[in-house]
């Protein structure tokens, strides 16, 4: 749990774009179910205009408390980044805890420290659940190593050695041209057969000279 969060923004942009993004995911969420539920609600003939009167009247509520929740856990986030001077999860859990026993302090002491054991607890369980998650993506994945094998007409060996390979035919051949079908010389070395053909002999140069 000691990989700092660099996808955020600093700490102090970071409250403002904590409330941006809060308030729009409640406008929305609550947009959406609050239209459903005066939909659900409504009289027969009446029921799209039931929903779009449901979502005026609720849906910046809705938004505005998360951006109260977003905005308090940002500040408590920060806070937390400036005492330990360091950035880690356990930032976040205080934080969500503080943000809890923060917004629950009306309700007495009890509900205070409820709602501060719930909201660590809560964000405990989204940063752990984020690290693993984390970690399962960026783990390195091993190649198998491919290991080719040689097919039925291939001999067994090391990439790039050479074979010694027969040439009885070839030497026939041109033995048969330049040499009137004289056999080729062979001898052993080391297990391979190493072929020599004859030297024929070269005609006589011309000489030019003058007599």
């Amino acid at each position: 749990m000691g990989t700092p969060e660099t996808s955020r923004e600093p700490c102090p942009d970071r409250i403002l774009d904590d409330i941006g993004g809060a308030f729009g995911m409640g406008a929305v969420g609550g947009s959406a179910f609050h239209f459903l539920k005066g939909v659900y609600n409504s009289p027969i003939g009446s029921r799209v205009s039931g929903g779009v009167q449901a979502v005026r009247m609720n849906a910046p509520r809705v938004g505005g408390s998360f951006a109260v929740w977003g905005g308090l856990f940002s500040a408590f986030d920060c806070t937390m980044v400036y005492a330990r001077q360091k950035e880690d999860p356990w930032n976040s859990i205080f934080a969500g805890a503080a943000t809890g026993g923060f917004l629950s302090m009306r309700q007495g002491l009890g509900a205070s420290a409820r709602s501060a054991l719930f909201g660590g607890a809560l964000l405990a369980l989204i940063e752990g659940a984020g690290i693993a998650l984390n970690k399962i993506l960026s783990a390195p994945q091993e190649a198998p190593i491919m290991v080719e094998e040689p097919g039925p007409g291939f001999p067994m060996g090391l990439p790039g050695q050479s074979v010694p390979e027969s040439s009885e035919s070839g030497s026939s051949w041109l033995g048969g041209w330049f040499s009137g079908g004289k056999n080729a010389e062979s001898k052993d070395n080391g297990g391979s057969k190493v072929q020599i053909l004859e030297s024929f002999d070269a005609p006589p140069v011309p000489n030019f000279e003058y007599k």
